[in-house]
């Protein structure tokens, strides 16, 4: 009952922070949000085990997807924010400031993977999962993988739109989150 609630309580702002997509399943933020969601109860379920038996090799696999996480989203919002040119009066409404990239970005951690915020969360995911193991945590890392991959596809196709034949010829240079992987 104690985990329901803090679920509750921490999902209040993830739902402030997601209002404009909630009721936008076209956009890649109605997928980003419940991903959140999975990766909060991941939190919740598994906070205890943070430290844990700390030489296990879960324990150590978790570490460094945790820390390969951390390198994903610093180098990706680093890199949106300096040379993704992003403009303040766009009208792309349900995009955050840093989103609303007008020229493509194709270097450093971009180079190689074109969504390194998901790759990050999809790496805290199972690092998280790593935690503590178990059947329904699986099951609920799995879905907040499906929900990355569907918010790739979306943020794909709002890319596409944007940045036409240019954006296209970057998805065949490049991987989706994992560099040459997948």
């Amino acid at each position: 009952m104690e985990k329901l609630m803090l679920f509750g309580i921490l999902s209040l702002p993830l739902i402030v922070i997601s209002r404009r997509n909630l009721f936008a399943p076209e956009s890649h933020g109605f997928y980003r949000f419940f991903s959140w969601e999975c990766i909060l109860w991941l939190l919740l379920s598994n906070y205890k085990y943070w430290f844990e038996d700390p030489f296990a090799l879960r324990q150590i696999g978790s570490w460094v997807l945790l820390f390969v996480s951390i390198y994903y989203v610093a180098a990706g919002s680093i890199l949106l924010v300096r040379k993704g040119k992003p403009a303040k009066a766009e009208e792309r409404g349900e995009l955050y400031q840093f989103e609303k990239t007008t020229a493509l970005v194709d270097r450093g951690i971009y180079r190689y993977i074109r969504h390194p915020l998901y790759g990050s969360l999809l790496l805290l995911t199972w690092g998280i999962f790593l935690k503590n193991t178990t059947y329904p945590l699986f099951l609920i890392s799995l879905i907040s993988t499906l929900f990355l991959y569907l918010t790739a596809l979306f943020d794909e196709k709002e890319c596409v739109a944007y940045f036409g034949n240019k954006y296209l010829d970057y998805m065949k240079r490049s991987k989706m989150f994992i560099p040459f992987l997948f």
